[in-house]
């Protein structure tokens, strides 16, 4: 079988080739499954340029989420999911890889009235959004929250999800053109950074008392200045380090007004939670990406061979959507 196997960290058009593996065989507890798509995000461009966080020693397969079919397994929840398409999400070898073992607990069958797009993007992004916002921040209603990489997919989910429920969004982008596609989506309040100073403007847009809830996927400049934007009692999670750069600020920055900076990682946060929570949190999902608030807008479908150009989209800031691997013809 094929797998694309980053054998070195690096310029990911560069470190990644397309190599034969032996096919494996699922153990007891396990399923084998047959991938189908998988998404290039931001985070696994991060991984194999070895910026991601926990990055174990090359060479391995990138792809952290993904869709397939399940051809074989071993055990009672194997059977469960036999023959079924699955999101494949969890701890385990990458995605991008024709063929893959994942315990059997984290085959997620989804919903028929998902498209392979959808459900191949069902998780990391839809999850940390919703995550984030409604259960961790718990952003109530009337509320604001400040965000920066808003722009992206899961950016632009966080601006629907407050349409949704009901909180209100003060969006960092780095154009001023590319406002107007947040302000499509339901975007409160939209702020340059080629025109804008982000602390100046959310003090203006707060009437001068800044905003109790923030996210950041930047770091850098941008994420310090959002820390200065906190209310008395604010709180800020740092979910994404895009710029490369450390958080720079006081002690008395946070101190003033007992503001809490708090890491988070879907992943990290999943360990945490029990089974029925999960299998809610999934639920509740399939439900929002149906309404259309957590949906993936679908950009170009790579075949795996065409590995290459998929990355080269994948980091333009031209592309339509989200861009796809085909591992697999359905």
């Amino acid at each position: 079988m094929r797998a694309l196997v980053c054998n070195t960290y690096g310029l990911p058009s560069q470190v990644l080739s397309l190599q034969n593996k032996n096919e494996p065989k699922p153990g007891d507890g396990e399923v084998l499954v047959r991938m189908l798509l998988s998404p290039v995000n931001p985070s696994d461009l991060l991984f194999i340029k070895g910026k991601y966080g926990n990055q174990p020693t090359p060479p391995q397969v990138p792809g952290f989420e993904g869709v397939g079919i399940v051809e074989a397994g071993k055990g009672l929840l194997a059977w469960r999911v036999m023959g079924k398409r699955v999101s494949v999400i969890g701890q385990g070898d990458g995605r991008w890889q024709e063929k893959i073992i994942i315990p059997a607990r984290q085959a997620v069958p989804v919903p028929s009235y998902l498209s392979d797009q959808q459900a191949a993007s069902f998780f990391v992004n839809p999850a940390t959004a919703y995550v984030m916002t409604q259960k961790v921040l718990k952003v109530p209603g009337g509320a604001w929250l400040l965000q920066s990489a808003a722009t992206g997919a899961l950016g632009r989910m966080i601006v629907r999800l407050g349409k949704r429920f009901g909180f209100k969004t003060i969006n960092i982008v780095r154009k001023k053109q590319q406002a107007e596609i947040l302000r499509n989506d339901g975007a409160d309040a939209v702020i340059s950074l080629d025109q804008e100073n982000i602390q100046e403007s959310v003090m203006k847009i707060t009437n001068g008392k800044g905003v109790s809830y923030a996210v950041d996927a930047v770091g850098g400049e941008v994420g310090s200045q959002m820390i200065l934007s906190l209310a008395r009692n604010g709180k800020m999670l740092v979910y994404g380090r895009m710029s490369g750069e450390p958080l720079k600020f006081e002690p008395g920055d946070i101190m003033k007004g007992q503001k809490t900076i708090q890491g988070f990682w879907l992943s990290e946060w999943a360990k945490d939670q029990g089974v029925l929570t999960m299998l809610g949190l999934f639920g509740k999902l399939g439900s929002l990406i149906r309404e259309g608030v957590l949906d993936t807008p679908a950009g170009s479908v790579f075949e795996l061979d065409n590995f290459k150009n998929a990355l080269i989209e994948a980091e333009s800031e031209s592309k339509g959507g989200k861009i796809y691997l085909r591992i697999n013809p359905s």
